[in-house]
């Protein structure tokens, strides 16, 4: 509901929108907001979408006001970097990324990794900014492709037994960090509430062959680099 209306106040030094809510209790199961929780998610937000710079004030308790900022210049490479920090002891130093658009799904994809010496798997995926924690299309996509990738690399420079199976994605999970973000059009999502997963079945096949040919691009263009993921991924083999 407007408060007055519009007027002049002088040359506009930034763009964007301010919004102040405060939650009704006839709509809301609860109204206390958790600023930890609404930070977060306006975090992933800043960093899904490069360049877009998002503040949040916690004005609830006068004289003790809360405020964040957050924007990202880096998009999904600085969440790699954020996901990455309580790991530590990356195998590489550059956080591998791309971008790149698919008219057959309808959208664009930026995918974002790096592998450490934990053997822990954190592989986050998104799609229209949303969370799929569930996985869908984005995510077998990519695992399908970095995988391809991988195996492609090391068959080229005969870093695997010739007679032994490809390493597995699963395997090529161990100690990975990565985003992975789609935009679409026209996203299909499927599963229980929250709907958590992406079922837009194009999306796969574009997502593989994208990680597939950036990751293979990447690996060739940084052989020490690429050495140093293959030994962490398969212990033995060693960098030609």
């Amino acid at each position: 509901m407007p408060v007055a209306p519009p007027s002049a106040v002088g040359p506009a030094v930034d763009g964007g929108s301010a919004i102040s809510f405060w939650p009704g209790p006839d709509i809301f199961e609860t109204v206390e907001c958790s600023f930890g929780v609404l930070a977060a998610r306006f975090r992933e937000l800043a960093i899904l979408n490069q360049g877009l710079a998002i503040s949040l004030t916690d004005a609830r308790h006068p004289g003790e006001p809360r405020s964040v900022r957050f924007q990202s210049p880096g998009g999904a490479r600085d969440f790699v970097a954020f996901l990455d920090a309580p790991a530590g002891s990356p195998v590489h130093p550059d956080v591998i990324g791309f971008a790149w658009e698919d008219q057959r799904m309808e959208g664009v994809a930026e995918v974002a990794l790096r592998w450490c010496a934990s053997g822990e798997e954190r592989i986050r995926g998104f799609a229209n900014s949303r969370p799929t924690p569930y996985g869908g299309t984005h995510m077998e996509g990519f695992r399908e492709g970095a995988a391809a990738a991988v195996n492609a690399y090391s068959r080229r420079h005969r870093l695997l037994p010739a007679a032994g199976p490809d390493l597995s994605a699963d395997r090529i999970g161990e100690g990975l960090t990565a985003v992975v973000s789609v935009k679409l059009d026209f996203p299909i999502f499927e599963g229980a509430p929250p709907r958590g997963a992406l079922g837009s079945a194009p999306v796969r096949d574009c997502v593989a062959e994208g990680v597939r040919e950036h990751l293979g691009t990447w690996l060739a263009a940084h052989p020490e680099q690429a050495s140093a993921i293959i030994a962490r991924i398969a212990p033995g083999t060693r960098g030609r």
